[in-house]
């Protein structure tokens, strides 16, 4: 957990002179008195199929609740990001893009039934992430109901390929320069007392041996193997020293290769994930570890001088995966304005810190972003156990709710965001 930085005042005052307002009140109440309504909305989407890069049908129901609810003008982007536009009143206002990720890490054909048991919900992705679609679609429901007027315009994104290997690509579509956006707030978790105030980046690499392979007694010598590459290239990564600030960490998470007991291997394969929030350490890892690959195939072809070049071995590599880093300074608007928020609605901060969330992408262009929970709370995530305790999950719609005025301004206080 990083150092939490001081609440500078004006943000404070900005979030005091909020919550004097009647229809900002009427706004929090909507969050309250809907609360069945919205885990009832909760429950209907998470039983909608959404695996990473086939979110289209969620999607569309989740165009058709911005519809409901009081948007037209919508879109869904050349990825399939569903954006919905609410209009301010200044058209010299900020922008601010309000996100919740319609994937889920369950293929296709995962039972998502959802199961009640007392104030507990069982179901893949009731929690990751239809508690951030249900957050979302009340905080614009609350404030269409309280016919709230803001500065500025907020869009409504629910975004595609958060998860795995959909490396953030909603987001990456969403801030590739194509439209004004100056602020971002992310609702991709439960826990309403963390503020994630930074990106954790992230490079993923499926590195490949390759060769002819062969029999194990028959081709014995003059034929390399690449799963002895392998683990010649695991040998050497195994005990890397990493810094501990800025935390750098690295795995190689998955592995095959082989056919029989009997064979010289053709093929090897891994996948590395390394993070760090800091993207030039970051880098320094990867050009370490790519370059132990590099000198695993180096040893295993060299071990072996009867091969020919035709049955030496390749090196393949193919990166899977590129989340960038950052960090926000004490001063962002987005996590001061959170921290306000958080403050007025007495919850202490917990945690405060990085994460890898679709807030990377603004975060790493030094847009104001900040990630923050949903209410309730989310245990087992990304398991066939998954299960959401519904408890006081207003809160996390009155937060976003706080947040959103505070940046973008209303007919009574101007916006604390800036434009780019």
């Amino acid at each position: 957990m990083q150092t939490i930085p001081a609440l500078e005042p004006r943000y404070q005052e900005q979030i005091s002179h909020l919550l004097k307002s009647a229809e900002v009140q009427a706004a929090l109440a909507v969050c309250e008195t809907e609360a069945e309504h919205a885990i009832e909305e909760q429950v209907h989407l998470a039983e909608i199929e959404s695996p990473t890069f086939a979110e289209q049908v969620r999607g569309e129901e989740f165009a058709r609740l911005l519809r409901e609810y009081g948007l037209t003008d919508i879109e869904v982007d050349k990825v399939g990001n569903v954006i919905g536009r609410r209009k301010g009143t200044n058209p010299d206002g900020p922008v601010l893009a309000i996100a919740a990720h319609l994937d889920t890490v369950f293929p296709a054909g995962t039972p998502l039934t959802v199961r009640r048991e007392g104030n507990r919900l069982y179901g893949p992705g009731i929690g990751d992430n239809a508690s951030g679609l249900r957050s979302l679609l009340q905080t614009l429901r609350a404030l269409e109901a309280a016919q709230i007027e803001t500065q500025g315009d907020i869009l409504f994104v629910g975004t595609v390929g958060e998860e795995g290997n959909g490396d953030i690509r909603g987001s990456k579509a969403l801030f590739d320069g194509s439209r004004a956006i100056d602020g971002f707030m992310a609702l991709d978790m439960a826990d309403v007392y963390t503020i994630q105030s930074g990106a954790t980046g992230s490079h993923r690499w499926r590195l490949a041996f390759e060769g002819q392979g062969g029999h194990s007694y028959l081709d014995y010598g003059r034929v390399p193997s690449a799963i002895h590459a392998m683990c010649r290239a695991g040998a050497l990564i195994a005990d890397l020293e990493l810094p501990e600030d800025p935390k750098t960490t690295y795995t190689i998470g998955t592995i095959k290769g082989g056919t029989t007991v009997n064979t010289i291997a053709a093929r090897c394969e891994v996948d590395v994930d390394m993070r760090s929030v800091d993207l030039p350490t970051l880098e320094a890892l990867e050009a370490k570890i790519l370059g132990a690959f590099e000198e695993a195939l180096r040893l295993e072809n060299a071990h072996w001088p009867k091969a020919d070049a035709d049955h030496q071995l390749k090196l393949m590599k193919t990166q899977i995966g590129n989340r960038p880093a950052g960090m926000r300074p004490a001063d962002c608007p987005a996590v001061q304005s959170a921290m306000a928020a958080m403050a007025a609605l007495s919850l202490p901060i917990r945690r405060f810190g990085p994460s890898s969330t679709d807030a990377n992408m603004p975060m790493s262009l030094g847009i104001p972003s900040v990630c923050i929970g949903t209410g309730g709370e989310t245990v087992s995530e990304h398991s066939l156990k998954e299960y959401f305790v519904n408890e006081k999950i207003w809160l996390g719609s009155q937060l976003a709710v706080l947040i959103a005025l505070s940046l973008v301004g209303t007919t009574e206080v101007a916006p604390t965001l800036p434009r780019r």
